[in-house]
């Protein structure tokens, strides 16, 4: 049923030129309904004097905010207003939200389409949620398959190549395949400097993309919006996931509840530009597009040099670690694996010593 606010959209709209059908489709009705508004000169008013109110009426401002705040997804609004105690109807909410889509900001692009298995987009989002009861920054990386939109993401406590690294690796293993390029933005753990319009791109990314056998491409300076698709979804992520009231132990367990939330949710949608189940679309045309996933993992880990003192112990981070005396004097090489773990190897290639790094306030 047509509201005021539904019939002063109308009206307009129409002044400025649109079509009655374009309107009606605006509003989910059938052009007749929007014809007879504009001849009746209002809505139809079937409300009796003396009616109460909505039980919408106390959570309008609540909803009011989340819209300014970007969030659109009627569903998403309708979950968190039943946590805060709301006990109406979703179709109520969806009437009041309906005529307020013409002031949503405009987010229109070209949209590109890539083949089955050729393309992976990859981009950086970050947001402030709690830990362990403790607010805390987590930067997502969402990595997107350009033609199903399957996605894998990664919750991690930086945005530095390792974990970058990192992120790529677990999408090919979610996935079960590498595709044929990466798309990246022109962040350090991938792009180093242009030159005359080259790309220079970091060894260790090039190592990567040699590992995994894809050529890696990124956007051109100030146009990220060739990576359309993943910052499409980095808001997705977090007016999806993120919004509402969950808890969280350590970042372990928000990459599990991801897990569990890609597989129950976000894959089973119908994604709107597609018409397709985005589950069923990779399963049927992309995964089986994919190239197979090399027989050895790439090593993500931070690697680094360092020279023991003659007291037995190599510096790294702030904090100093015991090796063997044996090797006083000489270069070592360290590893840090992203659990923490410190690594210390020697000439020959052999670990030495291992430590549990003590990370920094800060942490990485």
């Amino acid at each position: 049923m047509l509201k005021q606010e539904d019939f002063l959209m109308i009206r307009h709209k129409v002044n400025q030129g649109a079509y009655l059908k374009d309107v009606a489709a605006e509003l989910d009705v059938h052009p007749r309904t929007v014809r007879r508004a504009l001849q009746r000169g209002g809505a139809p008013s079937h409300r009796r004097p003396g009616a109460r109110g909505s039980k919408l009426d106390p959570f309008k401002p609540q909803v009011d905010t989340l819209l300014a705040q970007g969030v659109w997804n009627a569903q998403v609004i309708f979950t968190e207003l039943r946590h805060c105690g709301y006990e109406g109807g979703y179709s109520i909410l969806c009437d009041y939200i309906r005529p307020k889509r013409s002031l949503q900001p405009s987010k229109a692009t070209v949209r590109f389409e890539t083949r089955p298995g050729h393309q992976l987009q990859h981009d950086w989002g970050e947001l402030t949620v709690e830990v362990g009861g403790q607010p805390t920054r987590v930067n997502i990386a969402v990595n997107v398959l350009g033609y199903s939109r399957q996605m894998h993401i990664y919750a991690a406590p930086a945005q530095d190549a390792e974990h970058t690294y990192e992120s790529l690796v677990r999408a090919f293993e979610a996935f079960g395949g590498v595709p044929a390029e990466v798309l990246v933005d022109n962040q350090r753990a991938a792009v180093l400097k242009r030159e005359n319009g080259r790309v220079v791109f970091n060894p260790r990314f090039l190592d990567l993309a040699g590992h995994y056998g894809f050529q890696p491409r990124a956007c051109r300076p100030y146009r990220a919006r060739t990576k359309g698709k993943t910052e499409r979804m980095v808001g997705y992520v977090k007016h999806h996931f993120f919004i509402g009231h969950r808890v969280f132990q350590s970042f372990t367990d928000i990459n599990r509840q991801l897990r569990q939330w890609l597989g129950e949710s976000a894959h089973q949608r119908r994604h709107r530009t597609l018409g397709e189940i985005v589950f069923e679309r990779f399963q049927r045309d992309e995964q089986p597009a994919l190239t197979l996933l090399p027989r050895q993992r790439f090593d993500t880990a931070y690697l680094d040099h360092r020279q023991v003192a003659w007291d037995g112990y190599v510096e790294v981070r702030g904090n100093r670690y015991s090796v063997p005396d044996a090797l006083c004097g000489q270069t070592v090489r360290i590893r840090i694996i992203l659990d923490d773990e410190l690594q210390i190897i020697d000439a020959q290639e052999q670990v030495v010593a291992e430590h549990l790094l003590a990370l920094p306030d800060a942490g990485w």
